[in-house]
């Protein structure tokens, strides 16, 4: 994955969980769990911060660079680091800095979706029925194709004529992969209509024509939101 870099935006001011990358978890700060899992994978990554005290935290497991604080999301904060601190690699992968978990074939098949010809790559799962109902996990319905036709925080698709046991609704992981020019052109967009009602920025591709591969997993992730979260 020569080609590719994993970016790690890691805000200290969440808006849901105070200082976020910094709460432990069994002893160790969220943030660090993310950087000891990505190293295990070999694959190249870097943190991208808005905080010393986070940088202090990981610069020991990983490079880390310091950006903004008004940044406004985790994208944004991975087009500043691709447009500032010249970034070679043709395939930028988002992996959240609230996303503990990381799994080397999980990336190289985002990267596979890129060769292929996709603009834009995500990762989805079986969403089990307590998350099914639950704002806070995002979930994806997907073509023929496996292509994204819409993701949001509400439970799709709505079952009304066939039981749940023969169809399983996906719970999507919020890991992205984008050719370097999308993604630069993806930041250049406009918020877009339904982009501002679900509250997910990724409905702003789909809504400006751009198709979003979706790779299945079997693979647990569980990102943290919420001190529930935590527990899980």
């Amino acid at each position: 994955m020569k080609e590719a870099i994993v970016i790690v935006p890691a805000r200290l001011g969440s808006t849901r969980l105070k200082n976020k990358p910094l709460i432990e978890i069994k002893g160790k700060p969220l943030i660090r769990w993310v950087a000891e899992n990505l190293r295990k994978t070999g694959v190249k990554f870097l943190i991208a911060t808005d905080s010393e005290k986070v940088k202090e935290v990981v610069e020991d497991l990983a490079p880390v660079v310091l950006t903004p604080s008004d940044i406004p999301s985790g994208t944004d904060r991975v087009v500043y680091v691709v447009k500032h601190f010249g970034i070679e690699e043709e395939f930028i992968i988002n992996h959240q800095g609230d996303e503990p978990l990381a799994y080397k074939e999980d990336f190289e098949k985002l990267v596979r979706a890129l060769k292929e010809g996709y603009k834009v790559a995500t990762l989805a799962t079986a969403c089990k029925e307590d998350d099914f109902y639950n704002p806070n996990n995002v979930k994806v319905v997907i073509n023929s194709f496996n292509e994204a036709l819409y993701f949001s925080r509400a439970p799709i698709p709505h079952f009304r004529n066939i039981l749940k046991d023969t169809f399983y609704p996906l719970k999507h992981i919020g890991i992205y992969a984008f050719r370097k020019e999308t993604l630069i052109k993806f930041s250049q967009m406009d918020k877009s209509t339904l982009e501002k009602i679900e509250g997910l920025e990724q409905l702003r591709l789909l809504e400006n024509g751009i198709p979003i591969k979706v790779l299945l997993t079997n693979n647990f992730y569980h990102g943290i939101d919420t001190k529930e979260d935590i527990e899980k």
